[in-house]
């Protein structure tokens, strides 16, 4: 199973983590603001890990910070070890300092010792047809701009399906 734990103050990363899930498949959609122990469960179990927050002032929102923090108490005994991990983030600009979002996504998924799985979708410019695809040019993680158009959606489940097939993918060889 993949977990996709978010949080959204206004909806639009709530939004997002919608799309991932739709593009992911079988999932559980979890918010920081309304965890519980089965919660915590679900997360120690999964097979993936997507973490969604908004950018705010040029990293994560303190309320998905404080979500980290609490996970983190899995780092000694490497309960989250060689799970699956990406991530995702949305702000009002273009740039919005987005990037800082996801490498602090991707440097706590490393210290916990996951597998990152970065964004591969190639849109327009390149790809002319491929119109609002990655409109925002990331790669470390999916990022989308607010308002969340139905590309940066479209994009977000090419990514929950990318999660998914890296996480089978991952299983098999595990399984070896």
């Amino acid at each position: 199973m993949i977990c996709i734990v978010y949080f959204s103050e206004t909806g639009h990363t709530r939004a997002v983590a919608e799309a991932v899930a739709e593009g992911a498949g079988e999932v559980r959609l979890i918010d920081v603001e309304a965890m519980g122990s089965q919660d915590w469960a679900a997360l120690d179990a999964a097979e993936a890990i997507v973490f969604g927050a908004p950018t705010y002032m040029g990293s994560t929102a303190a309320r998905f910070d404080m979500f980290l923090e609490e996970a983190a108490s899995r780092w000694d005994t490497g309960g989250w070890a060689d799970k699956i991990a990406a991530g995702f983030t949305v702000a009002v600009h273009p740039s919005g300092d987005k990037l800082n979002a996801l490498v602090r996504l991707a440097v706590f998924a490393a210290q916990m010792g996951m597998i990152w799985v970065g964004q591969s979708e190639i849109g327009a410019p390149v790809k002319p047809e491929r119109e609002g695809i990655n409109r925002d040019g990331s790669w470390l993680g999916l990022m989308a701009t607010d308002p969340v158009t139905e590309g940066d959606k479209a994009t977000a489940r090419l990514f929950g399906a990318r999660v998914t097939a890296v996480a089978r993918r991952w299983q098999r060889g595990a399984a070896q």
